[in-house]
């Protein structure tokens, strides 16, 4: 299927061609939007090792709202609501000990 376009994949499958094109080319810094969100477990399990063997020597920026996935992979948190920086920490900090009453709230599941 590689003289195929990219159209006729499924969503999971162009999420990995998307992954794959960007780490090709070795980046300093990589970016993440919901890295794994159309991937199986057993796949996005595959996308997070591979992103923890890599963030030694490539930065990887992260947007998710998968919090078990953040817990897992982050070094370095910041906690945005509604367009406002409400926190910023280290994952063990943030993940144990948020400071913010709307990181604790987030944490727990009250709002979001």
């Amino acid at each position: 299927r590689l003289q195929a376009p990219a159209t006729g994949l499924s969503t999971g499958q162009q999420q990995r061609l998307c992954l794959a094109r960007a780490l090709a080319v070795e980046p300093e810094v990589l970016l993440c939007d919901e890295a794994t969100s159309a991937l199986d477990p057993i796949s996005a399990q595959g996308i997070e090792e591979q992103l923890c063997s890599i963030k030694v020597e490539t930065t990887i920026v992260m947007v998710t709202h998968a919090l078990r996935q953040a817990r897992r992979l982050a070094d370095h948190v910041i906690f945005l609501w509604m367009g406002e920086l409400v926190e910023t920490g280290s994952a063990v900090q943030f993940f144990g000990a948020p400071r913010d009453e709307r990181s604790q709230a987030y944490l727990a599941g009250d709002i979001g």
